[in-house]
């Protein structure tokens, strides 16, 4: 679909930039490839993970808790 404008484009460019060109669409088949992984479901294998302190601490005091431990 694009192929063309690209390409003319392209033929435009002095050789350095198009060896930046070469690079940046490197860079994003690097970066889309995983595009696969990306679009798992989010797991909530952690869920209940807290549940023995249920009894001690609100979900705002441990939020609090955070803060300072950052």
């Amino acid at each position: 679909m694009y192929e063309k404008e690209l390409e003319q484009k392209i033929q435009q460019l002095d050789e350095d930039l198009k060896r930046e060109v070469l690079d940046y669409v490197e860079f994003l088949l690097k970066k889309y490839k995983g595009e696969e992984t990306k679009k798992k479901k989010f797991n909530f294998d952690w869920e209940g993970g807290l549940s023995e302190i249920r009894d001690e601490f609100t979900s705002v005091e441990l939020q609090h808790k955070a803060l300072e431990w950052r």
